[in-house]
């Protein structure tokens, strides 16, 4: 598979596991919302992966990106959104497993591969 299909792909598992955790929780983070969380964390571990830094630190450098833009699109109160936070983490765990183990798709967790 190649490079950008990789990139797009990591894309779209990303910001899904923010649009459907939201909705879960009733929080509702936008579908361009969502895509613009997905795209800045993606591209953050992208550039720290081309940069040449270590995995922990690829695996790291996205998080905060995340967690301020889905504080600032949620607008809620810091309580809402540390727990559909970590309903967005486990949600993309979850996708991450499935992926990982039974596709041999690896980009969502670099350092975890299940296959």
């Amino acid at each position: 598979m190649s490079y950008w299909v990789s990139y797009v792909i990591a894309i779209l598992l990303t910001s899904m596991s923010y649009y459907i955790g939201s909705k879960i929780l009733k929080m509702n983070l936008g579908i361009v919302q969502s895509l613009i969380i997905g795209t800045t964390v993606v591209s953050l571990g992208v550039l720290t992966e081309y940069s040449g830094a270590p995995i922990w630190l690829i695996v790291l450098v996205p998080f905060p990106a995340g967690m301020i833009l889905s504080f600032l699109f949620l607008k809620t109160s810091f309580l809402k959104w540390l727990r559909t936070y970590m309903f967005i983490l486990f949600l993309y765990t979850i996708i991450h497993i499935i992926v990982s183990y039974f596709f041999q798709f690896h980009s969502l967790i670099p350092a975890w591969h299940l296959s």
